[in-house]
C-alpha cells in the first residue's frame, strides 16, 4: 500500500476496485476531484502506484494504491484490511472483471478453469468486497455501493458464457444487497454499461486516439461515464435509482 498525497480528507474513503487505464481511472479521479480519499485496488501494483501518482498531483488529495487479487478470497480479506486501516469506507465501486476474448468462444472449448474463475472474479469478488465495508456503513447509517455490469448482465450472448454467467449474478447480488440494506441507509446501485468504453477523450494521447477511432464513434467516454456513478453517490435518499443503463447517443443496436 502507497499513500500518495498530501492532506486527509475529512470525507470518508472511497475504495474503488479494478482501476484500469480507462473507466476505474476516470472513476477513482472524479472521487479524488470532489475531496475523497481514495483507495484504488488492481492486480498490478505497478501500473496502480502510477495511476495513484498521477491522481494524487492532479487532485492535490490521498490516492493509495492497494494490490487484490478478486478471484482469491485471501487476497481480498488481506486488501481490505489495509482500506479499512485507512478508515471509514463511505463508498465502495467494484469495477473488476475477468478479460474475455473479444471473439465469440464455443461453448465445448471453454475450459472450466477459465469459466470458474470469471464467476470468481464477477460474483464472488463483489460478495467479499462488500462484506468487508457494509458492517461499518450500518454503524454509520449511509454508504454506497455501486456494482458495474454490462449488457451480458441481461440477455446471455452466444459464445460469451464466461462472462453472462458472473455479470447476471453479480446483477442478482446487486438487487438482493439494495432489498435488505438500503432501508438502512445504504445506497446499491448497479450500472449497465451497453456499450465499448474508450480512452479518456480530454487527455487521450496519439495512440489512445487512433484506438479510439479503430473502436468507432460508438465508444464511451470513461470520464462521462464517471460522472454517472458521482450522481449515483449523490442521489436524494428519496428517489434512489437501483439500476441504471448507460450507452452512447450514436449507439445504433438498442
Amino acid at each position: 500500500m502507497r499513500n500518495m498525497a498530501c492532506s486527509a480528507s475529512p470525507k470518508g474513503i472511497a475504495a474503488i476496485v479494478g482501476v484500469g487505464p480507462n473507466l476505474g481511472r476516470s472513476i477513482a479521479r472524479k472521487f479524488a476531484h470532489e475531496g475523497y480519499t481514495v483507495a484504488i485496488l488492481a492486480r498490478d501494483l505497478g501500473r496502480l502506484s502510477r495511476f495513484a501518482d498521477e491522481i494524487a498531483r492532479e487532485e492535490k488529495t490521498q490516492v493509495f494504491a492497494i494490490r487484490i487479487d478478486c478471484s482469491d478470497s485471501r487476497s481480498v480479506r488481506e486488501a481490505f484490511e489495509g482500506v479499512l486501516s485507512l478508515g471509514f469506507v463511505e463508498v465502495l465501486v467494484y469495477n473488476a472483471y475477468q478479460t474475455v476474448p473479444w471473439n465469440p468462444t464455443n461453448f465445448t472449448d471453454i475450459r472450466i478453469e477459465s469459466f470458474e474463475k470469471s464467476l470468481a472474479v464477477n460474483t464472488v469478488g463483489p460478495f467479499h468486497c462488500a462484506q468487508q465495508v457494509i458492517p461499518g456503513m450500518m454503524e454509520r447509517g449511509r454508504g454506497t455501493i455501486l456494482f458495474t455490469g454490462c449488457t451480458a448482465s441481461l440477455n446471455g450472448i452466444a459464445g460469451f458464457s464466461e462472462l453472462s454467467c458472473g455479470k447476471f449474478a453479480l446483477r442478482a447480488l446487486s438487487q438482493c444487497l439494495a432489498k435488505e440494506f438500503q432501508p438502512l441507509g445504504i445506497h446499491v446501485a448497479h450500472i449497465i454499461i451497453d456499450g465499448i468504453v474508450g480512452a479518456p477523450r480530454s487527455s487521450s494521447s496519439t495512440s489512445q486516439r487512433e484506438q479510439q477511432s479503430d473502436l468507432g464513434d460508438d465508444s464511451m467516454d470513461p470520464d462521462a461515464l464517471a460522472q454517472t456513478y458521482w450522481h449515483l453517490h449523490i442521489q436524494d435518499r428519496s428517489a434512489w435509482s437501483q439500476e441504471i443503463d448507460v450507452r452512447s447517443s450514436n449507439c445504433r443496436y438498442f
